[in-house]
């Protein structure tokens, strides 16, 4: 399954490219759809993860699929104890770098979705 993380990041470059997204907004959207795979791939225990990228002309929005069950931590992360992890800051990373991000949990799975803006507009400042 981590195979398919460097797919889909090439996916999401090359869907960003044919809309004519500007360069800065496909690279962000590539990070984007890496974390919220890896993510699927590492804690869902999903083999089916499934990726969406809509744009509406004003803004990109990313939505990741799995039908896993994710495991909640037992204690609240140490920023200071996990500084050095090499893992943990995908979701803060990807709240980083859009305008919102939501997590939709359903006993049929987990869903992710986050929006790029591509076009500067009041709603997304």
């Amino acid at each position: 399954m981590t195979e398919s993380v460097p797919e889909l990041r090439r996916f999401a470059r090359g869907t960003a490219r044919q809309w004519a997204v500007p360069e800065e907004v496909s690279h962000t959207l590539a990070l984007v759809v890496s974390e919220l795979v890896t993510n699927s791939v590492l804690h869902s225990g999903s083999t089916d993860i499934t990726t969406r990228i809509v744009f509406d002309g004003v803004a990109l929005t990313v939505e990741v699929t799995d039908s896993g069950r994710w495991l909640g931590r037992d204690a609240d992360r140490r920023m200071a104890e996990d500084e050095d992890a090499a893992f943990g800051r995908g979701l803060d990373l990807v709240r980083a770098c859009t305008s919102w991000c939501t997590i939709h949990l359903s006993p049929a799975g987990t869903s992710v979705v986050a929006r790029l803006p591509v076009v500067e507009s009041g709603a997304d400042r």
